[in-house]
């Protein structure tokens, strides 16, 4: 683990109420965004007060105790007392294990917040004796943001063939029994003009998906509709979303999609493992475990998805990103058996993921917070490079050309938004 300050360091956190912001979106940084939003309400950031970095097996676990020493010594005066307001983090960490991605977790110099039609703003304070904040209500311009961004995109180390290649060697592997469902992407790769503004890119995600997630965390964009782990105080919900299939061009093809695919055994049998490696992680953890009894199909802009709601009990000063530690990695991004599918992806995809697929998402001062996939996503580098990520799960029904199909389809929230 490595940190841009020491865990010693003073903190001082103010909230006060903010007049209408407009959209949050806009308020962060045009090089450097930070963003959870989903249908516009959220949070983002401005700036770094503090900066972890973190890696290997115990990542999420060190960032836990990492927040915890944080949360110790911070002085909060928050009298908004709304979800994301006060003290807050956001973090982003790698899929795999051995991943040469850092994961990290940042807390912000400054939190534009809004939620339940109300408005808030956060200062974060490091120096020694700050004066407190003389104001109790303010408000803020509205920035400028950039044009809309174009990125042309090529294939990156997994081209089209060899994504379908890996596929047929997975079904394969099924077949004989080394595993029951394996997780494979592929990605495409690209790069940003010059001086973009990268809040433009998530202006369209937030537009086009407003029922999704739209962030941005160190680099990592995206529009994800897959929650990891949200939690409120002992309640904690997660929704399990596998099984894809396109919309219709039309109402009466966008019904017959959407039936066929709560007809399909392949995908129905898909679901059905992400549920389950769902539960079993919880169950240590959790009480009072409820599942929905059917899946429900989830409309999307491109896709229709299998997805189920999971409700848990957790007990006492369990933070969010203890939940996301124990779930992660799920069926719906890995497959079953995980640790078999997880060495089967590294092999096959032959590749690292990064941050793609891994948990996104902050949490509070109570340890309350929300942790999403980083599905329908992209890295962004310092020096402009983008490279997009897609995945379907493979099972022993699974076609090689209809998996290609479906990580286009994938693409589509991040292709179209740098269209």
């Amino acid at each position: 683990m490595t940190r841009t300050a020491t865990a010693a360091a003073p903190l001082t956190v103010s909230t006060r109420i903010l007049d209408d912001p407009g959209a949050v979106l806009r308020h962060t940084l045009p090089d450097a965004p930070l963003a959870f939003v989903r249908g516009g309400d959220g949070i983002v950031g401005i700036g770094e007060a503090l900066r972890f970095e973190f890696s290997g097996p115990g990542r999420m676990r060190d960032a836990a105790a990492v927040w915890r020493s944080i949360v110790e010594r911070a002085v909060v005066d928050d009298p908004v007392q709304l979800r994301g307001s006060g003290l807050v983090a956001f973090g982003a960490f790698a899929f795999a294990d051995d991943s040469a991605a850092s994961s990290v977790l940042i807390v912000p110099r400054v939190v534009v917040g809004r939620r339940r039609g109300k408005a808030w703003l956060t200062a974060v304070d490091t120096t020694v004796d700050p004066a407190p904040l003389a104001f109790t209500r303010t408000s803020v311009p509205v920035p400028h943001v950039g044009p809309h961004l174009s990125v042309a995109f090529a294939p990156g180390a997994i081209d089209e063939d060899a994504y379908a290649a890996s596929v047929a060697e997975a079904v394969r592997r099924i077949t004989a029994g080394a595993a029951e469902k394996v997780v494979l992407a592929r990605d495409l790769v690209g790069t940003l003009p010059p001086r973009a503004d990268r809040r433009a890119l998530l202006l369209d995600l937030a537009e086009a998906y407003p029922q999704c997630v739209t962030f941005a965390v160190d680099g990592l964009v995206g529009a994800t509709p897959e929650t990891l782990a949200r939690t409120d105080g002992t309640r904690l919900t997660a929704r399990v979303l596998a099984g894809s299939a396109a919309r219709g061009t039309d109402a009466v093809s966008d019904r017959a999609a959407a039936e066929a695919l709560a007809a399909s055994a392949k995908d129905v049998s898909e679901h059905a493992f992400a549920i389950r490696s769902l539960v079993d992680a919880l169950r240590p953890l959790a009480t009072d475990l409820r599942v929905d009894a059917e899946p429900f199909r989830l409309q999307l802009p491109n896709l229709w998805h299998l997805a189920s709601d999971v409700q848990a009990t957790l007990p006492v000063g369990t933070t969010s990103l203890d939940v996301a530690d124990a779930l992660h990695p799920t069926a719906a991004v890995a497959g079953t058996p995980t640790d078999v599918a997880v060495r089967l992806v590294a092999e096959l995809e032959g590749v690292d993921r990064g941050r793609y697929a891994g948990p996104v998402g902050w949490l509070g001062a109570s340890g309350d917070g929300e942790w999403m996939l980083a599905l329908r996503s992209a890295e962004i580098g310092a020096d402009g490079s983008v490279r997009a990520w897609a995945g379907a799960g493979i099972v022993g029904e699974s076609d090689p050309a209809r998996e290609v199909a479906e990580t286009a389809l994938k693409f589509r929230p991040i292709r179209d938004a740098l269209a």
